[in-house]
């Protein structure tokens, strides 16, 4: 399951977030990162992935 979570990070962060930690403070910031630049939005989701 991580490796899908982990190219569903790549592709949508926010979706790769939700499927880990589900609608929190960790996915809304993901967002706003992903809103600000794709890059940061996926360089936290695959951090937030690998971590738990």
């Amino acid at each position: 399951m991580d490796i899908i979570r982990l190219i569903l990070s790549i592709l949508l962060p926010p979706v790769g977030v939700f499927l880990q930690v589900g609608i929190g403070p960790q996915f809304w910031i993901n967002i706003l990162l992903t809103i600000l630049g794709y890059f940061p939005g996926v360089i936290h989701a695959v951090w937030i992935i690998a971590s738990r």
